[in-house]
């Protein structure tokens, strides 16, 4: 399936194919970040699905979209650790064997969780790239299906199903606001919201550390990155090689813009001590854009999606413990 047959129609079906497993989720005004912005904003909250991130999507759609005897062989995947914990989640549910590949760059606390689902847990290489290059011998080894993290044209329109709830609960949105790494998730909604108005405007963003998408999306191309140590772990990676994403977020994305690690950490305290809301640092990128006015050209009806909460509760407290000896 190319990328440009991925289509508002395969988000619709996958809406209905994972019903049963992924959680519709609250889409809230926040007055802080409206106050800040000076336009009323929304945060649509993924850090409260199924697994604590939105990754369980895509990973649903895949997995139920499987042949019998590609059941019976099981899956591989590799992940920064929602997408692992997601496709766990699912193949226990689905009685599927799950290996799951981790670089030694995951936090531990997304290590746990992946181990307590009963998947198979694999950690090699420094980065998610060389974890990567491991799976890939795994799977022609073993015989396993891969279920690659975002360059899936069935875990993209899974994401997508996001864009498809926006406009249920927003319908008048002329702005969304949605953390970029390999492009599954920002390339569903895109597709979803350009698709229903071509003038809705689509903002990624992504860290300053290896921002890999954003890199080749002012090279024009795909490009290697150099994978950096970055509190929005989520995010790291390289997006090489690639057949839908790039094309799919060239087409859809209006603009991208980059967090700093301070920006980050800002935005996770910010949603805690605000919103009560546990937020890692990949799922409160959107978040960090408003708070320092980052992006430009803001609409009327802004949605921001805060896709995970996967953090370690005793980072997340250090930092905003931090945050207000810093406001003081």
């Amino acid at each position: 399936m190319p990328a440009s047959n991925i289509t508002l129609r395969d988000i619709y079906l996958a809406r209905q194919k994972i019903a049963p497993i992924a959680n519709k989720t609250p889409l809230i005004h926040s007055g802080w970040l409206a106050e800040r912005a000076d336009v009323p904003v929304y945060l649509k909250l993924e850090n409260v699905q199924e697994t604590c991130s939105f990754k369980i999507r895509g990973a649903a759609n895949k997995l139920l979209n499987l042949a019998p005897d590609e059941r019976e062989r099981g899956v591989i995947t590799v992940s920064s650790g929602n997408h692992g914990r997601a496709v766990s989640y699912v193949a226990r549910r689905l009685k599927i064997r799950a290996v799951v590949l981790l670089s030694e760059a995951v936090p531990e606390v997304k290590r746990r969780a992946i181990q307590k689902l009963g998947a198979e847990v694999i950690v090699r290489g420094e980065t998610y790239d060389q974890a990567m290059e491991h799976a890939s011998r795994l799977q022609k080894d073993q015989g396993l299906v891969m279920i690659h993290p975002f360059d899936d044209p069935l875990v993209i329109a899974g994401q997508g199903v996001i864009g498809l709830e926006l406009l249920e609960d927003l319908p008048e949105i002329d702005t969304a606001i949605v953390p970029l790494s390999g492009g599954g998730l920002m390339g569903g909604i895109a597709l979803a919201l350009k698709t229903a108005h071509p003038g809705i405007r689509t903002v990624g963003v992504s860290m300053e550390r290896g921002p890999a998408m954003v890199e080749s999306l002012r090279a024009g191309r795909v490009v290697d990155i150099v994978e950096q140590p970055t509190i929005a772990d989520g995010l790291a990676g390289g997006i090489a090689p690639n057949i839908y994403t790039f094309d799919i977020i060239q087409k859809y994305v209006d603009d991208t813009v980059l967090v700093s690690e301070e920006e980050i950490a800002g935005a996770m305290a910010f949603a805690l001590e605000k919103h009560h809301l546990v937020v890692e640092g990949a799922g409160a990128v959107g978040i960090a854009a408003l708070l320092y006015e980052k992006v430009e050209r803001l609409g009327q009806h802004v949605a921001v999606v805060v896709s995970g909460g996967n953090v370690d509760l005793s980072l997340l407290l250090e930092i905003a413990e931090r945050n207000r000896r810093k406001d003081k």
